[in-house]
């Protein structure tokens, strides 16, 4: 397949975003900020920040279906000028100035999905590293614009292209609407017998509502299950590890293996990308003595953003974590790896760790100090009740990650073949 080479500018005219103070924020019309185009190939359906805007604002600073954003600035030269895409028109709303608009000045040359995953690609993430302005940050002008080229296939081709990996984008977005939806599930059936006591009592009922006899806890300052007990997380817990600092151990950059910091850690998923630093065989080893990652531990981030959690449902392979990252074992005689990481993720203990967060630079918290947090512990047969209700929820969680695994390292691998017209669709 023959590729066409394209001057950005003549496709495409740029704007810079509107310019906003405080007192605009959070009410209004639609916003679209800079996280919102920096996470998601394509714009939200509906954009979740607020903008208080006037009419001709609203004309100057519109969104329409086509155009394209890029993140003007940033900390990294390679997390500059990621792209995001509008599927549909957003009635007056406008993009924030830390944005730049591309909106397209022909209908035949560039196709809107197409675009989307070709802006991302490494071919085109390339080309803009190599052409970015670094000062203090790097930072993306409209002389870069200028003179960069796309080389694109002809447009019947970019819509067959376009539309086959946007299919697997949709399926990955419905994945993470199930994922999320069942996540909340599992954590209000946490909170429900946990925290609110309303586990089943011997008829089936509700414990708390039906008049389940309850004592007073002086360390938890409140009313508890009679039989239950206040225990602290060092009782329950088998050991606290983390991984390793490179120092003098081993370098970065280097190698097949990922080195898993705060950054590439989600609520409840791990990202392993190209964001991420690598490192070589001898280095995962080298971590692997100290952090010693098993399925069942789950990892705890001890630095801001303090208690983002992943439960590992499978050994990891070719990937560890380095020094902010703790990894926590459950004692399987007392405590379940799906409670252990339920607990963990409670919003008690995101506002004991906020309270014992300490640091003059980046807050985090200590080992000791994670281990003294305080909870209500159930008797075995409500503990072991709980986990074989929870654990089928948990498996099909795993698989829907596996699955969404499987699909983008479809889509990136197939991706520059595409491109390139090495297969076709």
């Amino acid at each position: 397949m023959k590729l066409y080479k394209r001057k950005f500018c003549e496709l495409y005219e740029m704007s810079s975003g509107i310019s906003t103070k405080p007192e605009q924020s959070g009410h209004g019309s639609p916003f679209l900020s800079f996280s919102s185009v920096f996470k998601n190939y394509f714009l939200e359906d509906n954009l979740k920040d607020l903008m208080h805007t006037s009419v001709n604002e609203q004309n100057k600073y519109s969104i329409k279906k086509g155009d394209i954003f890029l993140t003007r600035t940033s900390e990294t030269i390679h997390e500059l000028g990621m792209s995001s895409v509008a599927l549909k028109d957003y009635e007056n709303a406008t993009y924030s100035g830390f944005l730049k608009r591309l909106r397209p000045i022909q209908n035949d040359q560039t196709y809107y999905k197409y675009m989307a995953f070709y802006l991302r690609s490494k071919i085109f993430r390339d080309t803009m590293t190599n052409n970015a302005v670094l000062t203090l940050r790097a930072s993306l002008n409209e002389d870069i614009f200028s003179y960069i080229d796309l080389l694109l296939p002809p447009y019947e081709e970019q819509k067959k292209i376009g539309d086959f990996l946007f299919l697997i984008e949709e399926k990955l977005k419905t994945n993470n609407k199930i994922f999320s939806k069942l996540e909340n599930i599992i954590e209000e059936i946490f909170r429900q017998w946990f925290i609110q006591f309303q586990f089943p009592d011997s008829n089936g009922k509700a414990y708390k509502s039906n008049n389940g006899e309850m004592v007073y806890s002086e360390t938890l300052k409140k009313e508890i299950p009679i039989g239950w007990d206040c225990l602290t997380l060092s009782e329950v817990i088998d050991n606290v590890r983390t991984g390793l600092n490179p120092r003098k151990h081993f370098s970065l950059g280097k190698g097949k293996n990922f080195y898993v910091t705060i950054k590439n850690i989600n609520q409840s998923n791990v990202i392993l990308d190209d964001k991420c630093d690598m490192i070589n065989d001898e280095a995962i080893k080298i971590i692997n003595k100290r952090s010693d990652l098993k399925s069942g531990d789950i990892l705890f981030t001890s630095i801001e953003p303090v208690g983002t959690t992943y439960l590992i449902s499978k050994k990891p392979k070719n990937w560890n974590i380095n020094e902010s990252v703790f990894s926590i074992r459950p004692d399987k005689n007392k405590i379940s790896s799906e409670i252990l990481y339920l607990l963990l993720g409670s919003k008690e203990m995101k506002a004991y760790t906020k309270n014992v967060s300490a640091g003059s630079i980046h807050k985090g918290i200590r080992i000791e100090l994670l281990k003294n947090f305080n909870f209500c512990f159930g008797p075995k047969e409500i503990m072991t009740n709980f986990t074989q209700i929870i654990k089928p929820k948990f498996d099909y969680l795993k698989k829907i990650e596996e699955e969404n695994s499987k699909l983008i390292n479809l889509r990136d691998w197939i991706l520059p073949m595409l491109i390139n017209g090495q297969i076709k669709i």
